[in-house]
């Protein structure tokens, strides 16, 4: 399975908000940041905790890359 965090991307471009800002705001590591910036899977907590932060959908965060 592949999936991509272009969506999560583009949100924090729309709401002028820092990968930093985002890592402060949830409690997300470096290094989980950086294996999503790498596209390499996380853990759902991680999904879940953005998701209530921004109170979106799953789909707004992640994408899955059919292949």
């Amino acid at each position: 399975m592949a999936f991509s965090y272009k969506p999560l991307w583009k949100l924090l471009i729309d709401r002028d908000m820092t990968k930093k800002q985002l890592m402060q705001a949830t409690g997300i590591a470096k290094s989980t940041m950086d294996k999503m910036a790498r596209g390499e899977q996380v853990s759902m907590d991680i999904i879940d905790r953005i998701c209530t932060y921004f109170e979106c959908d799953v789909e707004s965060v992640i994408e899955h890359i059919a292949g």
